[in-house]
């Protein structure tokens, strides 16, 4: 109850409709690889949109992880010129 009163109290301008929920969520959708390939016609809910966007980003997170930790081998692993010129072009990107 608290939040639907907080939100009765937001100006009109700042609130948003069903309409653009509906398109944020449709633009969501594109940017999934999971729900991108399905046809346009399946309706899917906001909902399972939302959880799928979770689940995806939990597992970009995973991926940066793995990859850190495996830059950080081979930068262990490199002699300190190599390590030099790969964190320099790390920089610049």
């Amino acid at each position: 109850m608290t939040s639907r009163r907080s939100r009765s109290r937001q100006p009109a301008s700042s609130r948003i409709n069903d309409d653009q929920i509906i398109d944020l969520v449709s633009k969501l959708q594109q940017l999934l690889p999971e729900m991108n390939t399905q046809r346009r016609s399946d309706k899917v809910s906001a909902t399972k949109v939302l959880q799928e966007t979770c689940n995806y980003m939990r597992s970009l997170h995973r991926e940066v992880d793995d990859l850190s930790k495996r830059l950080s081998e081979l930068l262990d692993s490199s002699d300190q010129a190599q390590a030099d010129v790969i964190r320099s072009l790390l920089m610049h990107h």
